[in-house]
């Protein structure tokens, strides 16, 4: 049996049974063949779904051979995948899917005499240049993807990125591939010799019959290579017959594989070249009031010797404004341009690549070119600006309606950089007259602008617009010389025109390449050849209707449940690693269904179904959710906002419906009772977390882990405290301030509270403590959203009731501050009461800042803290909603320290989520992926602060360094006179 696009749901099932236990029986890598692992893998970053028949992570190359081996066995197809951000859908099909990104990511070798890298395929490409760095050296191609794009699917794709004026494309910096043929042999790709050529091509087996027939078929076609092939020398569509037919240069498979996107072979090592790496990079940002304008300012910045020309169109610069993770560029930025172009200049002598910022800031100034240069020369100038231009691709997604999006079918074209204005201006008529609008950004250097067209393709009128736009453009970019794929190849959205551009003779060349190379079209079938049409297989064509679904939280913005989780257009910026926070569990574990995209992708499938809320309570998809630790961090990291968080905390609730809600949920939803329980019965509440035994039992009947400690309950809690203290003598010429006491602060660190309010009072402000509420915040996590939504009643009418309507709010831990800004939304969306509240939450920092600054508190130079070094870690949902800006400049305020903030995401406590037996493990993976080994490479002298009592828990336990509460620091410092 056969199977393919076309087959029925019965007859994949009979043979994916059999296909799977074979492959699990043959392989040491794991094999995925339910129905959640076929959905996740059906989708890469493109408008494209096909569900396979199942997947595969294999560990080194015999597992990718024995894939391929059995695959043939069965009569099923092989589609090769890297990290799945391909948009022209490339890794999409309904055989195998085989993942090299899981575990084939070792640096086997790196010579920084020869300036090569030997790397397995699932390599990342920052993964690599971090390893090169310390060398002085880089790969050079620069995707705006660097940060999950593995090597290997940038041999598949030919990828270039933004520095492809100066450093080409992934084909001119491969040196040799390992490669699994078709018939599962294995074969080294590399440039060969005659005397070497003529050895290979003796034989039987396939890698024979390649090198004895391929130079012929080449030969027999050269007229038609020399006439067909396009001149533009940025190009990533076809097979690369022109390479061969140089007859400047050895026979060269290696770089004949670059670009065929897995439908010759599949690679599992690459010996690449790397590049000397710049030591300085300058900007020269144009504002212009058009697209327009910008790109007719290209000739200029090319004059100038760029190693790059970047156009963003305004509706990328609105979405980054309203997205806290890249709203700083507004403040670099000058006035409201509707474009930018960035132009980089690279070099070892800095005062030269000021010069050539220098001279085009002149240049557009003589010709009248933009109203505004920004330079940007420093790290600290470009920060904000490199990271809205790497998130170019998200941020014009996050701009989708719905199923309306901007899709990605004429993005890739590209032309002589001469002609690009003018080739622009009559693909911009073409769109007029299909009435679209759509978003500009990419590579005006080389010619090519990615632009995408919003279309919502549910619609069959669209649907047929979407291909009349796409022939047009295609003619239109042939008159003007241009290439139909760029950098992002043919994949489903382009394959089936390369007949009519490549022109008959030179397709079927190609048609005969694949059929030598794969005689039984086993390797991802149906690109660059021999493809279906381009509207077929579209991922939202695709989905049935979102049936009907009561929700505890309020979806409506987003369009209801479904809509939020679709939102995902799988770019995959949570796949990336090193940086950032999101997302902690799949840095943790390198799983695919541990990322916010594969959980998007399974929440899309349940909320397909004709049961969503049945659908909802489903064990497999409860696993998918299960690593989730709701740092929120994909609302803010992600551009397209995918709030995992709120859809995890609504799963939830529905598995909850269905299978009942378990004992230890209920324990930790409840922690304020919990709490106060444990501070009334104080140092009796203790013994838990002192006896062995007790701990045992802890751990067998509520699954907590008996691994780590136990936070301690104090009887002095915070409200006792408050009320029993001298009240306030001083006047409170700022009036009064509500401070939120925290169940954390209140029973088991009160001692910052009591820094926090004789901090606020010293300032002068009639501190107002509301004891009595809780925010709802731990029960929202366990999915207990009925109760989560009467904490949050309770206490926002508490607030409105109690308290004087002027009266700010602030708090003392991140997570409860920020539920009253963001989840009460969702919990209460029609309650008036709550948008007062929300309107009055500030942070404590930025209320004590003031207070330093307008001399309301006074600080001693003289303090222990002054001359030390003060490791700053920021709480998820701080970083998530806020940012850590206020807490850090309130803690520059204190005289003598120099603060640093850790480069790390997620600490992995995340409230219960570290206390629980089977995620224990989990929690210290990800603690130990930056956090831990910045504390513990700090000095004796260095204090380690953290806003969260959930990261300082997880600090103490990870490096057994103490961590101060930011506000205790400041008390520390305070002046006997206060002020």
């Amino acid at each position: 049996m056969t199977i393919s696009t076309e087959s029925t749901e019965s007859e994949r099932d009979a043979l994916g049974g059999d296909l799977a236990r074979r492959l699990r029986a043959d392989l040491d890598g794991e094999v995925g063949f339910d129905d959640y692992s076929r959905h996740l893998f059906a989708r890469d970053a493109s408008m494209y779904a096909i569900t396979p028949l199942g997947v595969v992570f294999p560990k080194h190359a015999e597992d990718v051979q024995a894939v391929v081996a059995i695959a043939a066995e069965f009569g099923v197809s092989v589609v090769p995948r890297g990290a799945g951000t391909s948009l022209a859908g490339q890794t999409t099909g309904p055989g195998i899917v085989l993942d090299l990104s899981r575990h084939m990511r070792r640096i086997i070798a790196l010579e920084p005499d020869g300036r090569t890298a030997l790397v397995e395929t699932g390599v990342v490409q920052d993964q690599l240049n971090r390893a090169a760095a310390p060398h002085g050296l880089m790969f050079g191609p620069d995707t705006s993807t660097s940060n999950r794009a593995t090597i290997g699917g940038m041999i598949g794709n030919n990828s270039a990125g933004s520095g492809s004026l100066r450093y080409g494309m992934t084909i001119d910096h491969v040196r040799a591939l390992d490669v699994v043929l078709a018939d599962a042999s294995t074969a080294h790709l590399a440039p060969l010799t005659a005397t070497e050529h003529a050895d290979r091509a003796r034989g039987t087996g396939l890698d024979a019959r390649i090198h004895r027939e391929l130079p012929a078929l080449v030969a027999a076609h050269t007229d038609a290579i020399a006439a067909g092939f396009p001149k533009h020398w940025r190009r990533a569509g076809g097979y690369r017959l022109d390479r061969l037919a140089r007859e400047d240069t050895p026979f060269d498979l290696a770089k004949f594989v670059v670009g065929s996107e897995g439908t010759l072979a599949v690679s599992t090592r690459a010996l690449v070249d790397l590049v000397p790496k710049p030591k300085h990079t300058v900007f020269a940002v144009g504002h212009f009031t058009s697209v327009a304008g910008a790109i007719e300012a290209t000739q200029d910045a090319l004059a100038c010797d760029p190693a790059a020309v970047e156009l963003m169109d305004r509706t990328i610069l609105d979405l980054s404004r309203q997205k806290i993770e890249y709203a700083s560029l507004s403040t670099v930025l000058e006035g409201d341009p509707d474009a930018l172009l960035f132009v980089s200049f690279t070099g070892d002598d800095e005062r030269e690549l000021i010069a050539s910022v220098q001279r085009l800031t002149k240049l557009w100034q003589k010709h009248g070119h933009g109203y505004h240069t920004l330079a940007a020369v420093t790290p600290a100038d470009q920060t904000a600006l490199l990271k809205v231009r790497k998130s170019s691709l998200g941020l014009l997604m996050a701009a989708s309606e719905g199923t309306r999006r901007p899709l990605a079918f004429i993005e890739d074209t590209a032309v002589d950089p001469v002609h690009l204005s003018a080739y622009t201006a009559r693909l911009k008529k073409v769109l007029d007259r299909h009435g679209l609008s759509a978003g500009f950004y990419g590579h005006c250097s080389v010619g090519c602008l990615h632009i995408r067209p919003f279309l919502d393709v549910t619609d069959p009128a669209q649907r047929q617009t979407m291909r009349e736009v796409a022939e047009e453009i295609k003619d239109l970019v042939t008159e003007y010389g241009g290439v139909n794929s760029s950098e992002h190849g043919d994949g489903l959205a382009r394959s089936e025109f390369n007949r009519e551009l490549f022109g008959d003779e030179l397709y079927e060349a190609m048609r005969r390449v694949k059929g030598l190379f794969d005689p039984d079209n086993r390797l991802n079938p149906g690109k660059i050849v021999d493809a279906p049409a381009m509207t077929d297989h579209l991922r939202d064509a695709a989905l049935p209707p979102a049936p009907g679904l009561r929700t505890r939280l309020d979806f409506e913005v987003a369009g209801g449940m479904r809509a939020a989780a679709d939102r995902c257009m799988n770019i995959g910026l949570c796949r990336k690693s090193d940086v950032g926070t999101m997302c902690p569990s799949y840095m943790a574990t390198r799983n695919e269904e541990d990322s916010t995209r594969g959980r998007a992708g399974a929440l899309v499938k349940a909320l397909s179904a004709p049961d969503p809320h049945k659908a909802l309570g489903d064990e497999r998809l409860h696993e998918v959710l299960d690593l989730c630790l709701m740092c929120k961090a994909c609302k803010s990291e992600c551009p397209l906002g995918v709030d995992m968080a709120s859809l995890k905390a609504e799963a939830l609730a529905h598995h909850h419906d269905e299978h009942g809600t378990p004992l230890r949920s209920r324990i930790f939803g409840a922690i304020r009772l919990l709490n106060r329980l444990g501070s009334a019965t104080a140092p009796v509440s203790n013994l838990p977390g002192r006896i062995p035994l007790l701990r045992r039992l802890l751990h067998r009947t509520v699954g907590i882990t008996p691994h780590r400690p136990l936070p301690r309950y104090t009887r002095q809690n915070l409200a006792r405290w408050f009320a029993r203290r001298p009240a306030a003598v001083a006047a409170a010429p700022r009036g009064p301030v509500v401070m939120l006491a925290d169940s954390f602060t209140t029973f088991t660190e009160p001692e910052i509270g009591r820094a926090a309010v004789e901090l606020l009072e010293r300032a002068g402000w009639d501190v107002r403590l509301e004891s009595g509420g809780c925010c709802g915040r731990a029960a929202l996590s366990k999915g207990l959203l009925d109760e989560a939504s009467d904490k949050a009643f309770q206490l926002v009418h508490r607030l409105t009731e109690t308290t004087p309507a002027e009266a700010p709010i602030t708090g003392c831990e991140p997570s409860c501050l920020m539920t009253l800004r963001d989840e009460h939304k969702a919990l209460l969306p029609l309650d008036s009461a709550r948008e007062a509240v929300t309107g009055r939450v500030r942070q404590l920092e930025e209320l004590l800042t003031e207070a330093i600054d307008d001399g309301g508190l006074t600080l001693r130079t003289d303090s222990w803290l002054s001359g030390r070094t003060l490791l700053y870690h920021g709480h998820c949902h701080q970083k998530a909603e806020v940012g850590t800006a206020a807490t850090v400049a309130m803690l520059r305020r204190i005289p003598g320290v120099e603060v640093t903030e850790v480069d790390a995401g997620c600490c992995g406590m995340a409230g219960s989520f570290g206390f629980e037996s089977e995620h224990y493990d989990v929690s210290m993976t990800v603690g130990e992926d930056r956090l831990f080994p910045a504390v513990r490479a700090a000095s004796e002298d260095t204090v380690v602060v953290a806003t969260g009592a959930s990261c300082r828990q997880q600090i103490f336990h990870g490096t057994e360094r103490n961590a101060w509460h930011p506000v205790q620091l400041v008390r520390e410092a305070l002046a006997a006179d206060g002020g």
